[in-house]
């Protein structure tokens, strides 16, 4: 019986163990979504081509809906080249603000959702060497 009781002990601290590292790893995880997002959209306002380049995936694709005009679609190298040329640039400190929540983290694969003034954003995000990079953006524009 001593001995089920102790192999019952380790398995408890075995499994709270896990479960703090897993919920440890989740909340790092987090943290590094919204970073990678807030570090987007400031490089849009700031117009900082290079860290634009940082927080997108290679095949990064954006999809713009806006209200009954055909949707629009913008590669990452339309999008760093946009920032280079500072098109945020000319917003002003109230319609720079930004609010970033994360959705989901499942494994190597994220969702967050960005909301400006004038836009929001779904983004799925992927893990790639150990960074979060921005696979793919839905914006919806205007209200």
């Amino acid at each position: 019986m001593n001995r089920l009781a102790l192999a019952l002990s380790i398995l408890l601290v075995f499994t709270l163990s896990t479960n703090a590292q897993t919920s440890q790893a989740s909340a790092d995880d987090a943290l590094a979504v919204r970073s990678t997002v807030t570090n987007y959209i400031e490089a849009y306002y700031n117009g900082n081509a290079a860290q634009m380049e940082q927080t997108l995936h290679p095949n990064y694709l954006k999809q713009k809906i806006h209200g009954d005009i055909p949707i629009r679609e913008q590669t990452g190298a339309d999008l760093v080249q946009a920032a280079r040329s500072g098109e945020g640039t000319h917003l002003t400190p109230a319609e720079r603000s930004e609010q970033v929540t994360v959705l989901d983290i499942a494994g190597n694969i994220a969702s967050a959702k960005l909301v400006t003034p004038g836009w929001t954003d779904y983004l799925t995000l992927t893990k790639i060497d150990a960074q979060w990079k921005i696979l793919s953006v839905v914006q919806r524009i205007g209200e």
